[in-house]
């Protein structure tokens, strides 16, 4: 199943994005709100997938022409991240793989759709890059549990663009992880969340495409934590994660700081992310 946030007629509404991507069948039951957030925090995972499907029996499919996609998560509570947390992406830095998540995070704030533009702050930044990574997103409250465990207080995955000023983050100042990564803009989402019973995470294929050329190729076999994992250590750590929360769980080889020489994002320039059982987001820059 796929769930979406769209806007469709004026107004905005939860809907499920067929298979073939081509129709979004609007989900207009009375009983379920038209938020992604507010809809997790009505149960288990099992209930809400259980509201889902009554209400998809007198859903209206409509042309996916016809709506626009909005992220498939706005205004959760958390936005965490974790670097730093691919074997090959470790190799590309000439860095030792970790031997516990690192983690750092963006702000609500910083979440726009699947084909939102991603803003460049010229006058701020000269050294925005790419990074596709798979996203987790939280259907349970969830604090102090196991790796084994964890995989119950998944709801679901979507695609996220983790854009990231590396001027800001590794060099200004000592290094500004928070602002480097935190801008407007900075954590595109979509272009729907396929729900944890129809996707297995530990072996899925991920890209990053600038113009039309790959500029990462990887898969979810590299992770060095997997999502359980990420999970877990998060929710031993003092955080408390809520419904609707969001994880980025880490980006392949192949961004641009770590050419030689590097290449950065520009005006005018599109980026499309994408991971295999999810879809694609397509984001285009634009200078500010």
């Amino acid at each position: 199943m796929k769930l979406v946030q769209c806007s469709h007629g004026g107004k905005d509404h939860l809907g499920l994005l067929s298979a073939d991507e081509s129709t979004v069948k609007l989900l207009n039951d009375p009983n379920l709100p038209n938020s992604a957030v507010k809809l997790l925090q009505l149960g288990s995972r099992q209930h809400v997938l259980e509201l889902l499907k009554a209400a998809e029996a007198t859903a209206n499919a409509v042309p996916l022409s016809e709506v626009k996609l909005l992220a498939p998560i706005t205004s959760p509570d958390k936005v965490l991240c974790i670097g730093m947390n691919y074997v090959d992406h470790c190799a590309e830095q000439n860095m030792p793989v970790p031997t516990e998540p690192v983690v750092f995070n963006k702000f609500p704030s910083c979440i726009v759709g699947p084909s939102d533009v991603i803003e460049l702050p010229s006058a701020v930044t000269s050294q925005l890059d790419w990074e596709v990574e798979l996203a987790v997103v939280i259907g349970q409250k969830c604090r102090d549990v196991s790796p084994e465990q964890a995989g119950d207080y998944i709801f679901g995955y979507t695609v996220a663009h983790d854009v990231s000023a590396r001027d800001w983050q590794l060099r200004k100042n000592g290094g500004q992880w928070l602002v480097g990564k935190a801008m407007d803009t900075f954590c595109p989402l979509g272009p729907c969340i396929t729900t944890a019973d129809s996707l297995d995470p530990a072996n899925l294929s991920l890209w990053c495409r600038v113009n039309g050329e790959t500029q990462q190729q990887g898969g979810t076999a590299q992770l060095v934590f997997n999502c359980r994992q990420v999970i877990s250590h998060l929710s031993r750590s003092g955080i408390t994660l809520l419904p609707g929360d969001v994880i980025l769980t880490g980006t392949p080889p192949g961004v641009g700081v770590f050419r030689k020489p590097p290449v950065f994002l520009k005006h005018g320039d599109v980026v499309e992310c994408g991971v295999e059982g999810i879809g694609i987001i397509t984001n285009k820059v634009v200078a500010v």
